[in-house]
């Protein structure tokens, strides 16, 4: 009877561990390949973030750039503006420069999106991934279709971002760290390029440079001010000010 008790006791442990843990009152999905992952990297990450006067849990923000192919990650240190912490290169994406249409173009999304606690997935085929919650309201007003866009390991993509395994994991783990701290969600802003004026014209008779210098305004304001803007829709365009919900 005491050996039944220990069993069905472990077996609750082991299940608590696979559905979630929280430390802040946010639960987040978890799993042993995630947690394993995490640890691996929180000591280096910590110690590094100590180093930079950065702590490991504090908010974060994603900045993706399909040329030259690189993901930036930020975090946001004692006095509220964001410092780059690390660049990290895309192992690979599918498609060209522009927004993703249609279900299948084998587009990867362009715009402003984010990560919560339930886009998550430990579980991924693609080692770890988070769901970058394509098509947001301006791809539905614009009436762009397509599903389970992400961020993800295992180097190889069909319209998402692939990261390798190692880079998966560093920003897995600042992006859970993050949430489970309690910051509400992950801003990932994602560009075709950095978009300066010079680089920007040479694109002037691009079918997407009109889509694209609205995507310059949150480009520039975050560059302004070091905080990633509140981004709504109004009238199919991206709207920005401050941000005041994080």
């Amino acid at each position: 009877m005491v050996r039944l008790g220990l069993i069905v006791r472990y077996f609750i442990f082991v299940l608590i561990g696979f559905l979630g843990h929280s430390v802040t009152g946010v639960t987040l999905p978890s799993s042993p390949r995630a947690e394993k992952s995490i640890e691996q990297v929180r000591p280096s990450l910590t110690k590094t973030l100590h180093e930079r006067g950065l702590q490991y849990g504090a908010p974060v923000f994603i900045r993706v750039f399909k040329d030259p192919g690189l993901l930036e990650l930020w975090v946001e240190s004692a006095s509220k503006k964001f410092e780059l912490f690390k660049t990290y290169d895309i192992c690979s994406f599918s498609g060209e420069l522009g927004p993703k249409v249609r279900q299948g173009d084998n587009q990867a999304p362009e715009g402003f999106y984010y990560v919560n606690p339930d886009r998550l997935n430990p579980w991924s085929r693609f080692h770890l991934s988070f769901n970058l919650g394509y098509p947001n309201t301006y791809d539905r007003y614009h009436g762009r279709t397509g599903d389970y866009l992400m961020i993800h390991g295992d180097c190889v993509s069909i319209g998402c971002y692939a990261m390798t395994n190692t880079y998966m994991n560093e920003i897995y783990a600042l992006t859970a760290a993050a949430l489970e701290q309690g910051q509400p969600f992950v801003r990932v802003h994602i560009f075709p390029f950095m978009l300066e004026q010079e680089r920007l014209q040479t694109y002037a008779s691009h079918e997407w440079y009109g889509f694209w210098l609205n995507l310059k305004e949150g480009y520039e304001y975050f560059n302004l001010n070091n905080v990633p803007p509140n981004v709504e829709v109004s009238n199919g365009r991206y709207v920005f000010n401050s941000a005041v919900d994080d």
